[in-house]
């Protein structure tokens, strides 16, 4: 079994098996309807992350899982200078994960956000509990080709994919399971856009190979 975009089975370079990982991407209370921020059908990816979730581990490969996790106080918000109403601040129920996501025990968390003059946009702000970024994660794991869902598709999901594209990784959208804000009619689209521009690949669930 392979994934989309592999080599063959049964060629040489088929069995230098790509290393791979899921990268779920801020799906929170405050970024889905009734939210703070919520994103207008963020809800709906939900299931369809937990699928990728299920097919990933059972392929045994890194899940990783990341959340804003923002001071009460910070340029981000609109208080402070910021775009955006006050989210996902650390500890409230707004940052929880949805609590239909799919969280498995094996999961890597990574924060981000906290720095109070940063924005923080993408997942590799982000670190994990004893402080490694996720550069650092994915290079200890071997990553090479990243898969990335979440919200929202014009702000988080287009930085997380562009800076792993920028530090030589291959990027997988998975536009079934990503929503956007669209703040700007088209922002989506524009997002995904540059994404694919720059070299990243727009995939849907009935390509993954079994």
């Amino acid at each position: 079994m392979f994934f989309a975009g592999e080599t063959s089975p049964g060629s040489s370079k088929a069995r230098m098996k790509i290393k791979k990982a899921l990268l779920v991407v801020d799906v929170q209370n405050d970024f889905l309807p009734g939210g703070a921020l919520g994103v207008p059908g963020g809800d709906i990816i939900v299931p369809v992350v937990n699928k990728y979730v299920r097919f990933f581990l059972k392929k045994k490969y890194p899940v990783l899982f990341t959340r804003d996790w923002h001071p009460v106080r910070t340029m981000h918000f609109r208080d402070f200078g910021g775009l955006w109403p006050a989210h996902c601040i650390q500890g409230t129920r707004g940052a929880a994960f949805h609590p239909m996501l799919k969280v498995p025990k094996e999961a890597i968390l990574l924060y981000k956000g906290m720095d109070p003059g940063q924005d923080s946009y993408s997942a590799f702000h982000s670190e994990d509990a004893s402080g490694r970024s996720l550069s650092k994660i994915l290079n200890v794991l071997g990553t090479q080709e990243l898969y990335i869902a979440g919200l929202a598709t014009d702000y988080c999901v287009k930085y997380s994919s562009l800076d792993a594209l920028k530090k030589g990784l291959r990027v997988r959208v998975l536009v079934d399971a990503v929503k956007g804000v669209d703040l700007k009619p088209g922002d989506c689209e524009r997002a995904l856009a540059a994404v694919v521009k720059t070299g990243a690949k727009k995939i849907k669930f009935k390509e993954l190979k079994r």
